[in-house]
């Protein structure tokens, strides 16, 4: 079943743990967790204070996904505040491999993900050893951006390439620009959690756009 993944970067932090609980009661899947040191990405987000907080507020897995700088650092960490899913960029670890291990000795579903221009080819090495694939379809940093549409044939070649592998059991996550008029597109194409910030948290009735956008991935 297409999984949704409401991602607090567009949530009012002013009120996080009731908008939080609102997604919850709507049929969120997950809830995903944009973290950002200002250094990997231009924009500094939300650290482990956030996640463990995040962690007493809600029942729904927290998807933690690390645009930092030498992400290895703080793994740990980030295991320990709650997180159930922790991805981190192929382009920020010089070791990848490494780190996936440690992600997995800690007994969490480990993630690799690439920004738009990061070829699909740099993954070929550890594709089979992670749980799920990160499309990024914006450039990474900022809420609210449009969708990339040149991420829909990347997302069907990941499809296809993890197919011919025999690699059935490797998630595709897409995250950025995704919202109502889109995400059946974008599940069509191959994704497996579908992450939406502005697109749900930037509409005033977030349970019926929750549902709305399940009635949308019904029969995928």
């Amino acid at each position: 079943m297409k999984k949704i993944a409401p991602s607090i970067l567009s949530a009012d932090f002013s009120r996080l743990g009731d908008e939080v609980r609102e997604v919850e009661e709507a049929g969120a899947d997950l809830i995903h967790v944009d973290v950002m040191d200002g250094h990997f990405v231009p924009n500094i987000s939300v650290g482990l204070p956030v996640v463990r907080a995040l962690k007493g507020v809600t029942r729904l897995p927290l998807d933690v996904h690390l645009m930092i700088e030498e992400p290895e650092r703080y793994i740990e960490e980030f295991v320990k505040a709650g997180a159930s899913i922790l991805s981190f960029h192929l382009e920020a670890s010089k070791h990848l491999h490494r780190t996936i291990e440690r992600i997995r000795e800690l007994g969490v579903m480990v993630g690799v993900a690439l920004n738009p221009g990061t070829p699909l080819g740099m993954l070929e090495e550890v594709m089979g050893e992670v749980d799920l694939v990160v499309l990024m379809s914006v450039d990474p940093g900022f809420g609210g951006q449009a969708f990339i549409r040149s991420s829909l044939d990347k997302i069907r070649r990941l499809k296809d390439w993890l197919l011919r592998l025999g690699l059935e059991r490797v998630l595709i996550e897409v995250d950025g620009g995704i919202k109502l008029d889109n995400i059946r597109e974008v599940a069509q194409a191959g994704a497996d959690i579908l992450v939406s910030g502005s697109g749900i948290f930037g509409e005033k009735d977030r349970k019926r756009v929750i549902r709305m956008m399940r009635e949308k991935l019904e029969d995928l």
